[in-house]
């Protein structure tokens, strides 16, 4: 199994470009909503089916098309 449960810090500072301390910000943000909806979560890790869900709308594929 080779596929990727969780992202970290650093995966989430490398694809969208930031800083390592403003990923830890948002990874913080991100476990606290699923605390509040009752999920465990895991500090410095967020699952990789939820960070794309709410960061780039996970199931939303996206079309271009060429004129």
């Amino acid at each position: 199994m080779n596929e990727k449960l969780y992202y970290s810090a650093a995966d989430i500072a490398l694809m969208l470009g930031i800083s390592k301390g403003k990923s830890y910000k948002i990874l913080r943000e991100m476990n606290a909503e699923l605390s509040k909806k009752g999920f465990l979560t895991i500090a410095g890790k967020i699952p990789v089916a939820y960070f794309k869900e709410k960061w780039y709308g996970a199931t939303r594929e996206v079309v271009t098309c060429e004129l």
